[in-house]
């Protein structure tokens, strides 16, 4: 475990160095067929970390947002987003990362979040998370009175889940923030937070978050409460409110 961990370190620290390097200079903006936008920086961060892991480690397969799928039958797939938050990185917003995941037969064994710009780097295996090498865990809360709620596009909300019931959890909670994308997660890790979800997400957006949030001693599934590898929607908490938030989220 401690070589993929010092792997995932080399990657974030590549992939950083490339995405520092466009942050804030205009560059320019595509959209992609779903219409997100992607930008040379997307681009470029995803092919060093894809050719870094072909060297260090040719049997293992590759999952990118960017570049597709490498090697779709090996035990082990690096499950990479470059950037996750794109519209925050191309409006000059530092609230983008990048997520490095690594699965063995589909079960999550790391993850990573990497803040390149603030040099905030977070690793999980699943027993434990730490943010540049020092331990993290959740925060300890079990009343929704007292909860942040964070959360990325309150308009996807009503579009792929029941819009009415996120509402009506947000009225129970003390503060909500739409300091979403993977900032929210590494904000519940870290015990800023209390409660992340997104209603819709792409497996490369999940992988790298479960190693995280359960290595930090939180929860984290999809929406109804199953694996979130096998989900779309994902709900992460610090795990004493997690309950409550599902069945909030699905009366």
């Amino acid at each position: 475990m401690q070589e993929f961990v010092d792997f995932t370190k080399q990657l974030a620290q590549a992939s950083g160095e490339i995405i520092n390097g466009y942050f804030r200079t205009g560059v320019a903006v595509e959209s992609k067929a779903d219409e997100s936008p992607v930008t040379i920086a997307d681009k470029k961060a995803e092919e060093i970390m894809r050719e870094m892991i072909m060297k260090e480690f040719p049997e293992h397969g590759i999952i990118g947002e960017e570049f597709g799928n490498h090697n779709e039958d090996a035990e082990y797939q690096w499950v990479l987003d470059p950037i996750d938050g794109t519209k925050s990185f191309i409006t000059g917003t530092f609230l983008f990362g990048t997520l490095i995941g690594l699965m063995k037969d589909r079960k999550p064994l790391v993850g990573a979040i990497h803040h390149s710009v603030t040099s905030h780097l977070l690793i999980g295996t699943g027993d434990e998370a730490r943010l540049n090498d020092e331990v993290v865990t959740v925060k300890k809360n079990d009343k929704l009175r007292l909860a942040t709620l964070l959360y990325t596009d309150f308009v996807d909300i009503g579009k792929y889940q029941n819009g009415i019931a996120f509402q009506h959890l947000m009225g129970r909670t003390k503060f909500n923030r739409t300091w979403g994308d993977c900032h929210g997660y590494f904000l519940v890790a870290t015990g800023g937070a209390d409660i992340m979800l997104d209603p819709i997400m792409n497996l490369w957006d999940i992988v790298a978050l479960v190693p995280i949030i359960e290595g930090a001693g939180g929860m984290i599934t999809d929406w109804k409460g199953e694996d979130p590898i096998d989900g779309s929607g994902i709900v992460a908490t610090n795990g004493d409110l997690h309950e409550q938030v599902l069945q909030a989220l699905n009366p």
